[in-house]
């Protein structure tokens, strides 16, 4: 019996629109990198891209819990000496909350080129508009936390 694998155009993405208005940032990031993984699909294969795209809207009522806001820091590296740059998660969240929530999903996809791709098919916007209203996003209902 041979192994299956689907063809490129067999499976067709579907867009989903995820509101993260009062979720926690960690249990959103890994619904929503399930379905950009495409985990969710009975077709899922580890190596191919079949994952859908996701549209993460309110991204600033996110919440994070225990001291997070306050003891968790965003590093990055200007690429000059003495260029780290530390900013907390408070900060963060008053300034670039879209940032927060991609960096947290992000975290949780390969890091390959697969990885890459599917971390192109995230969209995160601060407040309820978006400009994907052409493709028909379903609504995506987030599974309770237990």
């Amino acid at each position: 019996m041979s192994t299956y694998f689907p063809s490129k155009g067999e499976v067709q993405p579907k867009w989903y629109c995820v509101d993260a208005e009062g979720q926690v940032l960690g249990r959103l990031a890994t619904q929503v990198a399930t379905l950009l993984r495409g985990k969710h699909k009975p077709e899922f294969t580890p190596f191919l891209n079949l994952g859908d795209h996701v549209i993460v809207i309110n991204a600033a009522g996110v919440r994070l819990t225990g001291n997070k806001l306050a003891q968790k820091v965003y590093r990055h590296h200007t690429g000059y000496p003495g260029g780290l740059v530390e900013i907390s998660a408070q900060r963060m969240m008053e300034r670039k909350p879209e940032t927060v929530v991609r960096e947290a999903v992000l975290g949780m996809l390969p890091k390959n080129k697969l990885g890459k791709a599917m971390g192109r098919k995230l969209m995160v916007y601060r407040d309820d508009k978006h400009p994907h209203e052409g493709q028909k996003p379903e609504p995506y209902r987030l599974l309770a936390a237990k």
